[in-house]
């Protein structure tokens, strides 16, 4: 009876487009999802769009996955580290030097492999090869050194470039070094970094790829440098915001010692494990093209960006269920690489991503119990040019999430739409975006303090508090904060919360490693950020449990570390009636890192519209005001000039009458 109720409704509706469900035996139409949400390309993914005017070489560079079979230690600093003042190139030999790939002061336009023609030199000693001074290059994908100059036989300092369209944001580095010598000491200085404190003053030290130690022993990047020291030098950075200069602003360097395992080797240098746009396409690929994932996994284009390279969107559940099971699902919505130079949030979104995917009984309960919204890489523009915050408009994307401007800002605009629609549909159960962090030691979350509601008071905490179980030697609920500083009101964290997700949470992981348990004082490598997105979904099962008790614990817990947080802190207790005396945020200090205003406002390429459109524009005088300048200008005038064009004008007058 009801398969022919369903033939007959499909007959009637003359329609592919419905799919009918029964509740029961009443019948329940809904529309066939839409075939691009599901597709996986037929198609090889298309070619990385640069901004026009950007020189790119066009070799693909590849880099093993490799871990160290021992943890990495913190560098430990002897107390007699130099700190060498910026020398320059008026007294140094420019060695390397590009063009800072912006000849426009905002983005324009895009094109696959960046400007047409030949690679310009960068006065690099690349034809040198006799000579003892290295070979320097950066114009690769996320590749970040603007100059680098020889202050010394085997001294260089280095500048790096600041965000495109940008004066800010020096941070991030990747380069490539060539022509060196094995055995040799070498000094690296980069001069223009721009934050006052940093994780390299902590013991962080530097990473070190060799193309020869991977050819031939199979490793990959591992910690490198001596002699490590982050300081303030006498150089000055003038800042601008919003087209004028603002003030300056004072630079420091940061420089390290190191030698290179081989002779004339092809080494790299970077602040953290890159992970680039054309990585996450071949892993993207990868996924695609096993037919047992494509079950449950979906890949589609959630828009283009302002250079027009593709953000995905990947759908991830279980098909299996009536249309009330499928209905019923809560949703789970991830993000990462906001921030493009944060490259460790993209190895943790890859972790989460193989264990969302696998054949785990836990990954099959993951998939049956939620429907999964993952963006893996949210600013492509800014992974591709190698920026460290910034997008190709030149601000922060994690400071527009309310943003109207939806062709400035694609990227987060259409994240915001889609979990607005998301939560039109079902339940949000987490909002969790990844970002690295460039000051703090291991990895922790930035939440939301639930306040306006008693009932759940201290319940954002459950879930940080359940990860830093689940990651003992990683995670530190210490340095987790809750607290909604008005500064923060675009970011993502604090737009989906303000949406309705209560549990919306940033989770950041150190640059540097962990100051916990049994991995104290060593860095992390990116097995153990694969592992952080393994334990997120971990702690997801538990915080979902039906049976109540893991989180009954966790909130008694909370509770207890609260009161003897007040005592000591405040000196307070709580009221007569179990209820806390004052407000939690109070006692809580707001969250540590760049500052929100350094890259708020509007996109330069618009900004820059407003400058020409004012320049342009003429001043439109009134009537009276037009009379007065023109009697004022009469009045200037030498009487005998004025008689002589008043005879030049009668002569013409009778000139014309005659004729």
């Amino acid at each position: 009876m009801l398969v022919k109720c369903a033939l007959n409704s499909k007959k009637a509706l003359r329609t592919r487009q419905l799919v009918i469900d029964f509740d029961g035996e009443r019948p329940i139409p809904r529309l066939r999802e839409p075939l691009d949400l599901f597709a996986i390309p037929s198609t090889p993914f298309q070619g990385v769009r640069w901004p026009i005017e950007y020189e790119v070489f066009k070799e693909a560079i590849h880099h093993i996955e490799w871990d160290p079979p021992d943890p990495e230690p913190f560098y430990q600093p002897t107390g007699h580290e130099r700190a060498p003042m910026p020398i320059g190139e008026e007294k140094g030999n420019v060695v390397y030097c590009i063009d800072p790939g912006t000849k426009t002061s905002y983005f324009t336009y895009s094109r696959v492999g960046g400007s047409r023609g030949p690679i310009k030199s960068s006065t690099s000693c690349a034809m040198h090869q006799d000579k003892s001074t290295l070979a320097f290059e950066s114009r690769f994908e996320s590749g970040n050194l603007q100059k680098a100059v020889q202050v010394g036989v085997h001294d260089y300092e280095l500048t790096l470039r600041t965000d495109m369209y940008t004066t800010k944001h020096t941070q991030w580095f990747y380069f490539r070094v060539r022509n060196m010598k094995a055995g040799v000491t070498y000094r690296f200085t980069i001069v223009n970094l721009m934050k006052a404190s940093s994780l390299y003053c902590l013991g962080m030290r530097p990473l070190l790829y060799s193309e020869r130690a991977a050819w031939e022993k199979g490793e990959g990047w591992r910690r490198t440098g001596s002699n490590i020291r982050y300081y303030r030098n006498h150089h000055h950075q003038a800042e601008q915001d919003n087209n004028t200069t603002t003030n300056t602003k004072s630079l420091h360097s940061l420089t390290w010692t190191g030698q290179f395992p081989y002779d004339f080797d092809t080494c790299y240098l970077a602040h953290c494990y890159p992970y680039t746009y054309s990585h996450l396409q071949r892993y993207l690929s990868r996924l695609t093209s096993n037919s047992a994932t494509g079950a449950y996994c979906k890949l589609r284009v959630l828009c283009r960006s302002l250079a027009g390279n593709a953000v995905h969107v990947l759908t991830v559940t279980s098909p299996g269920g009536g249309w009330m099971d499928r209905s019923a699902k809560r949703a789970v919505v991830v993000t990462a690489r906001v921030h493009p130079g944060e490259t460790n949030s993209s190895w943790m979104m890859q972790g989460f991503l193989d264990f969302l995917l696998g054949e785990s009984d836990d990954a099959r309960l993951l998939r049956e119990t939620f429907v999964f919204k993952v963006v893996p890489m949210l600013n492509p523009d800014g992974v591709v040019v190698g920026n460290y915050r910034c997008s190709l408009a030149g601000r922060d994307l994690n400071r527009n999430y309310n943003t109207l401007l939806r062709d400035s800002f694609p990227c987060v605009w259409h994240t915001r739409n889609m979990v607005k629609r998301l939560m039109a549909e079902r339940d949000v159960v987490l909002y969790c975006d990844f970002h690295g962090h460039s000051r703090k030691n291991n990895v922790f979350m930035y939440g939301c303090t639930n306040s306006d509601d008693a009932t759940q008071r201290l319940h954002e905490r459950v879930f940080p508090l359940m990860m830093s179980k689940n990651a003992n030697d990683k995670f530190s609920f210490r340095s987790c904060k809750f607290r909604v500083h008005q500064s923060k009101e675009g970011t993502g964290r604090v737009v989906m919360w303000r949406l309705g997700i209560r549990n919306s949470y940033t989770m950041e992981s150190t640059f540097g490693g962990s100051t916990l348990g049994n991995r104290k004082g060593t860095h992390f490598t990116t097995r153990d950020l694969k592992s952080l997105g393994y334990y997120l979904c971990d702690t997801l099962l538990d915080y979902c449990d039906p049976d109540p008790t893991k989180t009954s614990h966790c909130l008694a817990e909370l509770r207890a570390m609260l009161r003897q947080e007040l005592r000591e802190r405040l000196g307070r207790e709580v009221d007569s009636d179990g209820s806390l005396s004052v407000s939690i945020s109070d006692i809580e200090s707001s969250t540590s890192g760049s500052n929100s205003t350094e890259s708020d406002g509007l996109p330069v390429h618009l900004l820059n519209r407003i400058d020409e459109s004012q320049v342009k524009k003429k001043h439109l005088r009134s009537g009276k005001e037009r009379n007065r300048l023109r009697q004022e200008r009469v009045r200037n005038v030498d009487p005998k000039v004025l008689h002589r064009n008043i005879k030049n004008i009668v002569r013409r007058t009778q000139t014309h009458t005659t004729h």
